[in-house]
């Protein structure tokens, strides 16, 4: 022993110090094994390829040590709390997976990542989930579940990132969603829910319910305190009545899109400021009467409205001589159209087609589609009842 240096001694002990601390730190919290298991024994055996993340899934194995040579090649990904491995993450291959989601999914307390998405998961959301207090993305997009969503989901006040879309839920919409304060991004979209839009969370970004039974006019109240709004995507719905000045005046707002809806009137005030950030504005194919609402050309960094396949009637303001792109065909406008959308200095984009112009440039592309026969835009303007 005298020959062995202080230093060699002292650096081996450190070692086997590491190597025990690491060892112990190697093991997953029992409960989180125990839902991993209950949740890959839950899902159809027969769907479960084996080249699939889930495939790998072996239990002999610790789900969260290290080296994934073998088992637990993908899926799982893991943090340590409090010197105990963790469950953080679990985002699947989109492999076709078919099967319940388990509800002892909700012992995994230290998932941020819950993402199935693209496979076949059927049946409830299991209410037991809203108590993944610290999930931040919860993505079931693409598979097959049914019934509501749960009220509850509003204790996952964490959460920045839901979607359920393409999915067959149904229902109305949680009362509670307003109570999601950090959600950023929504998207329901695909599903069969109904009713009106409920209070919406205050930091929203982005809200995407399109292809549902939605009904029922937009609410001011729906939308209060809605300042980072920037996206509503909200078409193929059965939205009702105005859509009311306040709506465009959402001081964040950039795209809208209600196209396919009931929609039978339209406010537009002038933008409070200058600094309006409304590019795209899609109303086509509602039932939306009156003349053109000319406040649209005072949105600075519009640069792409459609109102086709409405019921508007009158002039085409020619202050819409400067956007990029125009669909206003299918309606009944008449009188010539602005010189400015067929300078060629703008280069417009879109339709006029299927109106009541005189005078459109059969040259111009914007003119391609034919106007209405004469007898149809007499009727029109003649005080004569319109079919449906």
């Amino acid at each position: 022993m005298s020959n062995i240096s202080p230093l060699f001694l002292f650096s081996l002990f450190s070692l086997i110090t590491t190597t025990t601390t690491v060892s112990a730190q190697s093991q997953t919290l029992s409960s989180d094994i125990a839902a991993l298991q209950a949740f890959k024994s839950s899902i159809k055996p027969n769907t479960i390829p084996s080249y699939s993340c889930l495939a790998s899934w072996n239990f002999t194995s610790d789900p969260c040590s290290a080296p994934r040579v073998t088992h637990f090649t993908c899926g799982v990904t893991c943090s340590a709390v409090s010197n105990t491995l963790r469950v953080t993450r679990l985002t699947l291959d989109p492999a076709a997976y078919s099967g319940t989601l388990s509800p002892l999914l909700s012992r995994l307390t230290q998932l941020t990542e819950l993402d199935f998405a693209d496979n076949s998961f059927f049946g409830p959301i299991p209410a037991s989930l809203s108590s993944l207090r610290n999930l931040q993305t919860f993505n079931l997009r693409s598979n097959l579940f049914s019934g509501s969503v749960p009220p509850s989901i509003s204790n996952l006040k964490s959460l920045q990132s839901l979607d359920f879309s393409h999915n067959l839920l149904s229902g109305s919409l949680p009362n509670t969603l307003n109570s999601l304060t950090n959600l950023r991004r929504i998207d329901l979209s695909f599903n069969k829910f109904t009713g009106l839009i409920p209070k919406l969370p205050q930091n929203l970004l982005e809200l995407a319910i399109k292809a549902n039974s939605l009904s029922g006019s937009l609410y001011k109240s729906s939308f209060d305190g809605l300042t980072r709004l920037e996206v509503v995507e909200l078409s193929e719905n059965s939205i009702s009545g105005t859509l009311e000045a306040w709506f465009f005046l959402l001081p964040s707002l950039q795209q809208v899109d209600l196209a396919n809806n009931s929609l039978t009137r339209v406010e537009i005030w002038k933008p409070a400021t200058l600094n309006s950030d409304l590019v795209a504005v899609d109303l086509g194919f509602n039932k939306i009467e009156g003349y053109l609402p000319k406040n649209f050309s005072d949105y600075p960094r519009l640069s792409s409205l459609s109102l086709r396949y409405n019921w508007l009637r009158g002039p085409i303001p020619r202050e819409f001589s400067r956007l990029k792109r125009l669909f206003l065909d299918g309606n009944f406008l008449n009188g010539k159209p602005p010189d400015g959308l067929f300078s060629g200095v703008t280069s417009v984009s879109g339709s006029l087609g299927d109106n009541c112009l005189q005078s459109c440039p059969v040259s111009s592309q914007l003119c391609l589609k034919s106007q209405k026969p004469t007898s149809i835009c007499r009727q029109a303007y003649g005080g004569k009842p319109r079919s449906s």
